[in-house]
């Protein structure tokens, strides 16, 4: 059995197409394709089947492609203790980081790493909570977060590691009605405008469980993604949002409320292919980043 045809249908599996492993490995499709046929030659059995325009795995194919995944982590477990017995970790780590959440933890992730030998290159991201999962193919770690899990949706398989839970709060400007209130509730929030986030964000669940308890359904004026532009536009005018605690500045033009009566905190984690994770120097930056999420959270709670 060739280790390298259990990499590929693992690549399929997690790529979902022909083309994309193509495009990953750099190869041409016809290359790639080439190569499922010589796998499934040696192998007498059909490990991919005609899907729409394109090919999907078998029962067999999807077999072997979870054993390519598990010999891949037994790889990179002795890689892990053979860097731990020459010496110190080295090399890139790879980063893909939720851009709200990277602000609080990537600095202090840099820091801690300065005077290593490992170097992070980073890329900031926004997307829907069900698109973190694949970044982790070309990815060694991929900062996400849910509203509902410690586990974002669309991570089933994939190594997970809690980071960091921070509230979420109803943003306003310092001269809003509701900026006298100490805490606010869902009653409270049914007349205003609100500046939302796109639907399958997981910001948008604070909305769904406000319409939920109240039975009314909200205004959304506007749906935007980055959370500067939201605060500058919920300080200049009349609206609320939803924006993160630890990262949002407040001061004479925009204020925070807790949201009271529902759960409104998101739980930001680290999510890694199980082969990666056992790479040494990238559990050295997972451990980084939940040294960085245990430190601020400490910071904002005293």
């Amino acid at each position: 059995m060739d280790v390298r045809h259990l990499e590929l249908l693992r690549e399929l599996a997690d790529r979902g197409s022909v083309t994309a492993v193509a495009r990953a490995t750099h190869r041409t499709p016809s290359a790639v394709s080439q190569q499922l046929r010589t796998a499934q030659r040696e192998l007498r059995t059909p490990l991919v089947e005609p899907s729409g325009r394109g090919l999907r795995l078998t029962e067999a194919g999807r077999l072997l492609a979870e054993g390519g995944a598990s010999v891949a982590a037994a790889l990179e477990q002795v890689q892990a203790r053979w860097d731990e017995f020459q010496g110190e970790p080295s090399g890139t780590v790879t980063v893909a980081a939720l851009a709200s959440a990277a602000t609080f933890l990537l600095p202090r992730v840099m820091a801690d790493l300065a005077g290593t030998a490992i170097t992070l290159r980073c890329a900031d991201v926004d997307i829907a909570e069900a698109e973190y999962g694949p970044l982790t193919a070309d990815h060694d770690v991929v900062v996400a977060h849910s509203l509902t899990s410690v586990r974002p949706a669309g991570t089933e398989g994939l190594t997970v590691v809690p980071l960091a839970r921070e509230p979420l709060d109803i943003a306003m400007a310092a001269g809003n009605r509701l900026a006298r209130l100490p805490v606010v509730r869902p009653r409270d929030l049914v007349d205003a405008d609100w500046i939302g986030v796109p639907l399958g964000y997981p910001f948008d669940s604070v909305r769904l469980a406000v319409e939920q308890a109240t039975g009314a359904e909200l205004h959304v004026t506007q749906r935007l993604r980055d959370n500067r532009l939201i605060e500058a536009l919920v300080a200049a005018g009349d609206q609320v949002a939803v924006l993160p605690r630890f990262t949002t500045p407040t001061g004479d033009r925009l204020v925070l409320r807790e949201l009271a009566g529902i759960a409104s905190a998101r739980h930001v984690s680290a999510v890694l292919r199980p082969d990666r994770a056992e790479r040494l120097a990238v559990r050295r930056v997972v451990d980084a980043f939940r040294r960085a999420g245990a430190d601020v959270a400490a910071e904002m709670m005293s």
